[in-house]
Parts: C-alpha cells; structure tokens; sequence
C-alpha cells in the first residue's frame, strides 16, 4: 500500500470514528445521568445545567446535546461519502451521494420549480437532520423531534424563508395580499399566516412524541401482563416478560424507522409547498420586465 491509499484510509477511519464518537458520547452521558424510575415515566428532555441570562435563564437540555451530536455524525457523514469523490466513479460511497443529490434535486425542482433548483442542500438538511433526531430512540436516546422547542424552531426558519419570498414584490404587495378576496377578511389571513409555523412544528412534534407515548404505555401494559399471568410460576419463571417479546419492537419499528422517516419526509414537503407557494412569481417577473424596461430606456 503506497502513502497515498494509506493516508486515504486513514482518513476514512477517522470519519468514522467521527461519525460513532457523537453518538457514543450520548449515550454514554445518558447512562451517567440517568435517574431510576419506578413505573411508567414519561417525561422531556432533561436539563443538565443553565446558564445566567439577564431576562431568562438559558437551559442546556438533553434535546440540545443531541441535536449537536447528531449535527456532528450528519457532518461527517456526508464528508465520508464524500471523500475520494472523482468524475470516473471508482467508489461505491460515490453512488450513494450521486443517488441522494439526484433524487433532491428531482424531488425540489418537481415540488418547487426551476427558480429554486438551489434550494437542495436546504431540503436534504432538513430530512437528514429530522429523520436523524428521530431514529435516535433506537439507541435509547431522546430524539430532539420530540421536543417542541426544536420543531419549532425549524419551523420559525422556515417562516422566515416564507415571509422573504413573499415581500419579494415589495412590502405593499405583502400587505395587500392580507386583504384578498375582500378586506374584511384580514384578521382571518393574518392569524392563517402565523398558523404555518405552529402547524408545521405541532404536526412533526405530536407525531413523534405519540409514538413514543404509544410505544411506552404498550411495553408497559404488556409488562403487568406478564407479572399477572405468570408471578404465580416458581423462581426465575415468574421475572420472563414473555409478552414483551416482539410486540414493542414491531411497534418500534414503526414508530420509530418508518414514521420518524414519513414525518422528515412531511415536514420536508410542507417546506418545500410553503416557500415556493409563497412566491409571487407572476407578479415578480411582470415587475422586473419592467424594470429591465426601464433601464433600456434610461441607457438608450
């Protein structure tokens, strides 16, 4: 092995490990933290420390550590498969970022047009990030979706990029649009336009937090069934959860992979549909026609 396939695989390892230690770190600080419980325990993310602030204290929370971590696993996952990339593809990593670039750029230039073909790298963020945070409870993590604070705050971008592309045309545009089809309905346009972010961030928050819910009352549930039915039978017979084997982890399975994954893919969706419906375009290109006519005639 020459130097440099040797210094290409050893950057490769490093990015792995780069990718393990994130998530490593979590769980490990989760164990550390970890407060035992009797019953059914339910909970947020846990506050580890806060930090004095002259309005509000600011709480570092379990939500925020792992987001970061996954932020920082997403990161170097994307610099793995995308490491040794080349125009003669030679590596198979190299298919599966060619793979994941086509379909967004498909999936935004179908659902957004061709004025926002730039708009890729936003979009597989949001999934990427989204349906990261929910897949960590398969570690036995909290998944940061289930915290409104971090939905929402998705969301609150999200109403930024919307509220920009609709002032394209000029704040009085903006303003008139509040009072279409006829002024009396304002107060109804005006709460419609600040219910976008709290719809976006309560329907990715809810369902993730009720599969959580749904997941833990039925483990639970299936738990007393078990002490019920078989607490009578003589030494280690009576401590078998046998009818907590295969329900949870199905329910798990769907809880957790396939509707923590439908729900990035939703929310990605409705920021897509949001910010390019948000756009006048129409209006935007009539009025720089315009303008470019103008200039025309001011240079003539």
């Amino acid at each position: 092995m020459d130097a440099a396939s040797r210094r290409f695989r050893i950057t490769d390892i490093f990015y792995i490990v780069m990718m393990i230690l994130p998530l490593a770190f979590a769980v490990v600080l989760k164990i550390l933290t970890n407060v035992p419980s009797e019953g059914i325990s339910i909970s947020g993310a846990r506050i580890f420390f806060t930090i004095p602030m002259p309005i509000q204290d600011f709480p570092i929370t379990e939500s925020q550590v792992n987001s970061l971590m996954v932020l920082i696993t997403i990161f170097f996952f994307c610099r793995f498969i995308t490491h040794g990339i080349s125009e003669r593809v030679v590596l198979k990593r190299q298919h599966l970022a060619e793979w994941a670039v086509e379909k967004v750029d498909a999936l935004v230039n179908e659902n957004m047009g061709e004025y926002f073909k730039g708009y890729s790298p936003f979009i597989i963020s949001i999934l990427a990030l989204s349906a990261f945070s929910s897949l960590l409870s398969l570690l036995g993590l909290f998944p940061p979706t289930s915290d409104i604070n971090i939905v929402a705050g998705w969301a609150i971008l999200v109403f930024i990029l919307i509220t920009y592309y609709k002032l394209k045309c000029g704040p009085m545009y903006y303003i008139k649009g509040f009072l279409e089809p006829v002024p009396i309905l304002a107060p109804i346009n005006f709460i419609s336009e600040f219910a976008t972010p709290v719809s976006m961030s309560f329907r990715h928050y809810g369902n993730v937090l009720s599969g959580t819910v749904v997941s833990t009352l039925v483990a639970a549930a299936l738990g007393g069934l078990s002490t019920m039915l078989l607490g009578s039978l003589p030494g280690f017979l009576a401590d078998i959860p046998l009818f907590q084997i295969g329900l949870p982890a199905v329910l798990s399975v769907y809880f957790d992979l396939f509707s923590g994954c439908l729900q990035a893919f939703i929310f990605a969706m409705l920021t897509m549909l949001n910010i390019s419906g948000a756009f006048p375009a129409e209006e935007y290109e009539r009025r720089r026609m315009i303008e470019n006519a103008k200039n025309k005639k001011v240079n003539n």
